[in-house]
């Protein structure tokens, strides 16, 4: 349960510093929060890894998690453009994370029964 948290502490900080990436056009002193949290990211991302996670897994939602939430908020606090194919794409997207995870699973539940004889 513990990297799953601090993989969707990985995701908040990727999505916050990308979204601060866009204002700091603006103001340039949301650089700060840019460069903390893309350090913050790799760093959460790094001890879920060290926790077990496999890297697939791990990479793979971290993406799809910023991806989505990325564009849903920007659309929310920038106003950018949100249509129907872009959801359908960030469905198709999570729908893969869930695959590989499941597929994952599957994985260390071979290799536990292999192991075992």
């Amino acid at each position: 349960m513990k990297k799953w948290l601090m993989l969707g502490g990985a995701v908040l900080t990727e999505v916050s510093a990308t979204l601060a990436l866009k204002a700091a056009m603006e103001t340039p002193g949301w650089y700060v929060l840019v460069v903390v949290g893309y350090i913050s990211a790799f760093g959460l991302l790094t001890i879920c890894l060290r926790l077990g996670m496999s890297i697939s897994v791990a990479y793979g939602a971290w993406g799809a998690g910023g991806v989505t939430t990325t564009a849903l908020l920007s659309a929310l606090i920038f106003d950018e453009t949100l249509t129907w194919l872009m959801g359908l794409g960030m469905m198709f997207i999570l729908a893969g994370v869930v695959t590989v995870e499941l597929g994952s699973q599957n994985a260390k539940r071979l290799q536990q029964a292999k192991d075992a004889q």
